[in-house]
Formats: C-alpha cells, structure tokens, sequence
C-alpha cells in the first residue's frame, strides 16, 4: 500500500493528491449507483471522512440521510454499525457494560455499538441527555471508559448522526458541548424532480449491493495528503477574520449583527474550518487552498456552533442568514 509522507516537493504533492482524490471519484461513483442526487450530501460526507470529523445530518423523514450513509460505509472496506436512538435508550446500550461471571468473581467488559468505524446515530435528538453525553468522549478524544478501564476507538472512528427538524413530541435538544464535537451540520433538502423520477424508476427496479471500493489504508493515505496542502497565512487570517465575527461582530464593522447573536464560534470552530477546507481541495484535485474552498464550508462549519439571540428568533432570522451576511461582508483575501 503506498503512503504519503511529507513533501516540500510540489510536483509530488500534485500527484499525491490527484491519486488520494481518484479514491474518492471512485468511492463516489460507486455510491451514485444506489443514492440519486444529493452531490451536497455526499460530497460532506466524503469531506468528514477526509477530515476527521463528526456530522450531524438535519433534514425531514425520506430525503436519503440514512441511505446514504450506509452506502458511503459500504463502499469503504470498513466497520459499520447503526443505532435507532430512542428515549429508552441507555448509555451502557451505546458504550457497553461490565458483566459480572459468578463462576470467576471477576467483571468482563462487553462492548457496545460504539467500537466500530463508522458509527450511525440515527435520530439522535430522541435520546436523553445522559445518553447524548456518553459520546462526548469518543467523538473528541476517541476513546471509551467501562468502569475503571480506557478503550482507544478504531482508526478511523466517525459519527454520523441524523435529527428531524420538524418533529419535537419525544424529542431532546442536542446539549451544545456535544453539538460542538460535530465538525459539521448538513441541512440536507428535497431532490428535483428529475433526481425524484429516477430514484422511483430505481426503486422499481431494485437497488444493486454495492462493492467496497477503497480501505482504511485508502483513506488514511489520503488523509495524509490531506494534512498537507498548502495553506496561505492570507487564508488562515480570513478564517480567524470569519469566527472573530461572530464572536464580535460590532469590531467586525457588523454592529447589526451584534444583537442576533448570543455566542460565536469557538477555537474548535478555526481548526474544523481550516480541516474541511483541505479536504474540499483535495476533493477538487487541488494541492492548495483557496478562498473558495473556506467560504463553501464555512456554513456546515458554523451554523451549528453560532447561538443566536432570542431577538434573532422573534425576528425569525436563522444562523445561516447570519453567516451568509458575514461571508458577504467580511473581506476576502
């Protein structure tokens, strides 16, 4: 299996990349056999993968959330495992238990869902806090506590979760140290027309089962490469330019904003900016950066972590009209 290993060379870095992103045009196709539509879905999920980082699928019931997920870990050679989170639902249900064995007086650790690859958490707002909290811990710091003992998560470990936005009876909002773990939040949409009659034309037929088209080395190689592409100090300013903004708007020039927003991005917010960024150059074939590439992703990175003020909702203004007004004033490099 080939590696990547750090490069100054330029003409080594562009071939790095455009064989990491053959993977992904790959894993893509492979996953357009089953889900139609939904490139922006898709190509965020593929991003997370690349970048490391948590997602939290938003969207009402039948756009394909779940679908495609199990269709991008089926075309990965990888761990996949789902769990239906429900107001029942128990932390030792998702992070596994010590059962006690009579016969030696001694505690053995089963282990939960949990320990896989790629996690799906699917309606994650219907569980209770207590149980919403048990994945702090995996998702920052890979790694499970059983009792007294650590349990390091596989490589790669990613959290898919999908909410309803439309239904709360049963519901639980998401508390926001954990909203924050998540890297980025997709507002996934209705297909088109067209996109809608081909999915029905391919429900008729039948889906086919889809083949695994990279592995874990894959995807760590092309992480790697990832890691990196050139970043300009310009851009890394425009980010800070960005979160600075919405932690205080009125010395961004933006006094209007100030009273629709309660609290801005934190740190965790810049590095996911700057994380997602590569990746969506790498996906493009680039060996480099652009403005482009941090205002794309900017909105799944942000709308999430910026917490609006309830003058914000009486005037029914949402975190992404507010991010919208910032990319459009804050000025580009």
């Amino acid at each position: 299996m080939q590696t990547a290993t750090a490069t100054t060379d330029p003409g080594q870095l562009k071939a790095d990349v455009e064989t990491a992103s053959g993977y992904f045009a790959g894993l893509r196709q492979e996953v357009g056999r089953v889900v139609v539509g939904q490139a922006y879905m898709v190509e965020r999920l593929l991003i997370g993968l690349l970048a490391g980082g948590h997602i939290l699928l938003e969207g009402v019931p039948g756009l394909a959330k779940t679908t495609t997920v199990k269709a991008v870990a089926d075309a990965i050679q990888t761990d996949f495992k789902r769990i239906s989170f429900t107001p029942d639902l128990l932390p030792a249900d998702v992070l596994g238990t010590q059962i006690y064995n009579p016969k030696s007086g001694e505690f053995t650790v089963k282990q939960g869902p949990i320990f896989t690859n790629i996690l799906l958490a699917d309606e994650i707002n219907r569980a209770p806090a207590k149980v919403q909290s048990a994945l702090l811990e995996a998702m920052q710091e890979r790694q499970v506590t059983i009792g007294n003992k650590h349990f390091s998560l596989a490589d790669p470990f990613l959290v898919l979760a999908t909410q309803n936005p439309i239904e709360q009876e049963g519901t639980y909002p998401l508390p926001e140290a954990q909203v924050d773990r998540f890297m980025l939040k997709l507002r996934v949409g209705y297909p088109s027309r067209d996109e809608e009659k081909e999915i029905l034309r391919r429900s008729m037929a039948g889906f086919p089962k889809l083949q695994a088209v990279i592995t874990p080395e894959h995807l760590r190689y092309a992480k790697d490469v990832a890691d990196q592409i050139r970043f300009d100090d310009k851009l890394i300013d425009y980010i800070l330019d960005l979160v600075m903004a919405t932690r205080d708007p009125k010395a961004a020039g933006l006094a209007d904003l100030a009273p629709l927003i309660q609290f801005g991005g934190s740190p965790r917010a810049t590095i996911a900016l700057q994380k997602a960024a590569r990746a969506h150059a790498l996906l493009a074939g680039r060996s480099y950066v652009n403005s482009g590439d941090v205002k794309t992703m900017a909105p799944d990175v942000l709308r999430h972590r910026v917490v609006l003020s309830y003058e914000a909702e009486a005037e029914e203004v949402d975190a992404d009209a507010v991010i919208e007004r910032l990319l459009a004033s804050v000025p580009v490099p």
